[in-house]
């Protein structure tokens, strides 16, 4: 089999994970785990996100983080933006990258962002052409790729069609989120080829949630399919919204580990990454969901 010589791991935990956590999260603890995060060799950190506070108040302090870190040659801290107003704070916040998200199913954009999946990409649009003119690059996301809390399974077709319209928009990359975690390496791997004949395949990501546990064997599938870069949440920060209880993005360790096996280099130090994690575990009073950390940590006591 085949795989990828390297692959970037997109790191979403300061971002999609903290943004479901019911303890708000200080600045100062923020601020510090990013720049672990960078410490341990990620070159993609998302940072924060300019939404309401009203409806994400993790988020609120975005720019107050972005002001504290220690900004690295080579490392990129996207910010995910919903419309002008959120780009014009992340431009005067001094982002260099955004994020636009779309969805593939009809029913989550209208209740998830009360418009249709059309009107979306018209509010992006602007937002996308002044990102360029400004020299920011451009970050695409699909949520519901693999299925929909309230339409069920979701065609290939239909994220073939939302991931090339946001890669007309001018998105550098697209990232394909399985937003629930439902599906598994076949249905993966048929959502992989739909979005590839109209999508160059090195301008694709993928990000997996692991509510039904499935998330690395999706991975795998999908590096045997030539996908290079792989979203992840450290200590698998963040849960899933329709699933009460369920877990949520797969961990940053887990995903290493297993890219560190198939020999694919990442240029990212388990050993720091999970330090990351525990930073933020121990910060929260939780132990991880990753079973590597989980696995490192009980290594580290009988040692």
């Amino acid at each position: 089999m085949t795989y990828p010589r390297s692959v970037r791991m997109v790191e979403v935990g300061p971002r999609d994970g903290l943004q479901n956590e019911a303890t708000t999260v200080p600045t100062a603890i923020k601020v510090r785990l990013i720049e672990a995060l960078a410490d341990a060799g990620l070159t993609a950190i998302e940072a924060g996100a300019f939404v309401s506070p009203k409806w994400v108040p993790q988020m609120a302090d975005t720019a107050e983080v972005l002001a504290g870190i220690a900004r690295r040659p080579g490392v990129s801290y996207p910010v995910l933006v919903p419309n002008m107003k959120g780009f014009e704070a992340a431009a005067a916040a001094g982002c260099t990258e955004i994020a636009i998200f779309g969805a593939a199913s009809e029913t989550f954009s209208r209740k998830n962002i009360n418009c249709s999946i059309a009107e979306s990409l018209e509010r992006f649009a602007p937002v996308a052409a002044k990102a360029k003119a400004a020299g920011m690059r451009v970050r695409g996301y699909v949520s519901c790729v693999l299925g929909c809390p309230y339409e069920g399974a979701i065609a290939p077709e239909a994220v073939a069609d939302i991931s090339q319209k946001l890669l007309a928009l001018g998105c550098y990359e697209i990232s394909l989120g399985d937003t629930i975690g439902v599906g598994t390496p076949a249905v993966a791997v048929a959502m992989i080829e739909a979005a590839a004949k109209v999508v160059p395949r090195d301008r694709l990501a993928v990000h997996f949630h692991d509510t039904y546990g499935q998330a690395l064997a999706n991975i795998l599938a999908c590096l045997e399919r030539g996908i290079g870069v792989v979203d992840s949440s450290v200590a698998g920060l963040g849960g899933c919204p329709y699933a009460r209880g369920a877990s949520g993005n797969v961990a940053s360790e887990d995903v290493l580990y297993l890219l560190n096996g198939l020999g694919i280099s990442t240029k990212v130090n388990l050993d720091k990454l999970a330090d990351s994690g525990g930073l933020i575990c121990d910060y929260l009073r939780r132990s991880p969901a990753s079973k590597v950390a989980q696995a490192l940590q009980a290594r580290r006591r009988t040692s």
